[in-house]
C-alpha cells in the first residue's frame, strides 16, 4: 500500500511539472507503476538468481572438463 501511495505522489509531482492539466492522471499512473514494481520485483530477483546459479555451474563445468581434458 505504501508503494502505491509513494508512486502516486511521485507520478503526481512529475505530471504537475508541465502544468497542462490536473495531476490526477499522473497519480494514477504512478500508483499503477508502484504496484507493478512491487509485483514484478520478486520475479525479477528470482530469475536473476537462477541465471547466476546456472551461469556459475556452467563456468565450473567448463573449468573442470577443460582441466581434465588437458591431463589426457
Amino acid at each position: 500500500m505504501l508503494s502505491s501511495l509513494i508512486g502516486a505522489a511521485i507520478g503526481s509531482a512529475i505530471d504537475g511539472a508541465d502544468g497542462d492539466d490536473s495531476t490526477l492522471d499522473g497519480a494514477i499512473g504512478g500508483a499503477i507503476a508502484g504496484m507493478m514494481v512491487r509485483a514484478l520485483a520478486p520475479v525479477v530477483l528470482t530469475y536473476a538468481t537462477g541465471w547466476l546459479v546456472l551461469h556459475g555451474i556452467g563456468k565450473a563445468k567448463d573449468l573442470v572438463f577443460q582441466s581434465s581434458a588437458r591431463q589426457d
